[in-house]
């Protein structure tokens, strides 16, 4: 069994309808105190920051009530389109007293403003929902992708269902070392046939299935010192079958007498570094991968300066590096360039040197450098009652379980604000009057046992085919299932 904390809730156990309050606990009735209404609490967004403030909110308050607006016509945002389909064990959830609201896009078919007249708080945890673009030329040439598109596309995510990327080239570049950059190099070259028990979409198999990627290469601008990528997934690509790891021993000359001073979790991530590039492998894994017929690698000290394009101009064919050296020490040591530079040919380029997030609201202030929204603790700066969590709030840094965590203390602020009478006081109308002005702009939400009804199709469909679900990817289609 997972941890709890990357357990989620089971969603079967989300209640169709919201139960009647429950019986006040010591805590409640002191924060009920401030506040004889029960609270009406709106989250935005359901990936992983808006339920775990959803679920920190209804555990330590008795009587809270939250509505959760979501743009998708499904839940669970990261957990069902950002997370690799062979990590099955991320994706479950639950939830009580609380109420899910598909198919609404906050800020534009309600306003904040408007949902801040209808609660007495409302959290924004919509995430970081585009890339970072690498602003150098040749960046737009067919064949180069944001690694989120490309994410997106594999796990069903509704605006990428029509990528279709060119798989037919030897060797592609992963720009970026973090956890999402491995899980991509994952998928293109896990073999197929293991990938057909997860829950990837039929279509984007279909493309793997023909993918003559041999080679991937994965690129960051520092050293082995400063990736963001965790053991587990790094562990995960040194065991991926049908595959062997080339990594230069040079790049970790010097590593071996420094491991005393890091931290538990670095130590233990610069230990497998090491041990891959430095050690002989095992009679039996030097035999795996003398057998391999596929390779990733890991490349230190480069960042990206042109992608090079095909003699016809019409894809690209190669990148060129610019070499860099550190400055500084340890994890924030930081690139600068040589002034050398090296030209690496590949036929795919995807970008993973990170998430931001957009603005949703004219109201709500939005620091555009950090994409973040600017806030203390999780308190939205000069703006009483509004909140923030997940990456909106600190950046798309961490794991899921920083997540968590990170959504906690947001949602331990709100809950000190309502103890300290510093939310408005009396009744407050929450999801029925949002409810109207949806129902006069046309607006046909989507609630949990309508996603029930999906999910099942869902399930349905992947059983014949003996996968957990074959996602459904056409909004189309999702609402003519529910008679819409």
């Amino acid at each position: 069994m997972a941890p709890r904390c990357w357990r989620w809730w089971h969603w079967s156990a989300w209640p169709r309808t919201r139960p009647p309050p429950a019986g006040s606990t010591p805590s409640s009735r002191r924060l009920l105190s401030a506040q004889e209404q029960p609270p009406q609490i709106c989250v935005v967004g359901s990936g992983p920051a808006g339920f775990y403030t959803a679920q920190h909110l209804l555990k330590h308050h008795a009587q809270a009530r939250v509505d959760i607006y979501e743009k998708q016509l499904v839940p669970f945002g990261l957990v069902r389109f950002g997370v690799a389909p062979d990590h099955p064990e991320v994706k479950t959830a639950r939830s009580d007293r609380c109420a899910f609201h598909g198919n609404v896009v906050v800020g534009r078919d309600v306003t904040v403003p408007e949902l801040r007249e209808a609660y007495h708080a409302v959290v924004l945890s919509y995430g970081a929902e585009d890339h970072r673009a690498l602003g150098i030329p040749g960046e737009e040439l067919p064949g180069v992708f944001s690694a989120r598109a490309f994410v997106g596309w594999y796990n069903g995510l509704p605006e990428n269902r029509e990528l279709a990327p060119d798989l037919s080239c030897d060797t592609a570049m992963i720009l970026g070392h973090g956890n999402v950059a491995l899980d991509v190099a994952r998928i293109l070259l896990t073999p197929p046939e293991q990938l057909e028990k997860t829950d990837i979409t039929e279509a984007s198999l279909g493309i793997l299935r023909q993918s003559r990627v041999k080679t991937v290469w994965i690129v960051g601008r520092r050293g082995p010192l400063q990736v963001a990528f965790t053991i587990k997934e790094l562990r995960e690509m040194v065991q991926l079958p049908g595959t062997r790891p080339m990594l230069d021993p040079a790049d970790f000359l010097g590593l071996q007498d420094r491991l005393k001073e890091m931290p538990r979790p670095r130590k233990r991530l610069t230990e497998l570094l090491l041990r891959t590039a430095t050690e002989k492998p095992e009679r039996e894994e030097a035999a795996r991968r003398a057998e391999a017929s596929r390779a990733w690698g890991l490349r230190f000290l480069r960042s990206p300066q042109q992608v090079l394009p095909s003699p016809d101009g019409q894809r690209v064919a190669g990148i060129r590096l610019a070499v860099t050296r550190l400055e500084g020490v340890g994890e924030t040591a930081w690139a600068v360039p040589t002034g050398d530079t090296e030209d690496l040919p590949c036929g795919l380029v995807l970008s993973s040197v990170g998430y931001k997030s957009r603005p949703i609201d004219p109201s709500v202030p939005f620091d555009p450098k950090l994409g973040v929204i600017p806030n203390t603790e999780g308190r939205v700066v000069d703006v009483p009652g509004l909140y923030c969590s997940g990456w909106v709030k600190r950046g798309p840094t961490g794991v899921i379980a920083t997540t968590m965590t990170d959504s906690f203390l947001t949602s331990q602020a709100l809950l000190q604000d309502l103890e300290a009478g510093l939310l408005p006081a009396g009744p407050r109308p929450g999801h029925a009057a949002i409810e109207a002005l949806l129902s006069s702009r046309g607006v046909r939400p989507i609630s949990f046992s309508d996603w029930e009804k999906l999910d099942a199709t869902e399930v349905s469909r992947g059983q014949r085919t003996g996968k957990p679900r074959e996602k459904l990817l056409d909004p189309q289609e999702m609402l003519r299932l529910l008679g819409r």
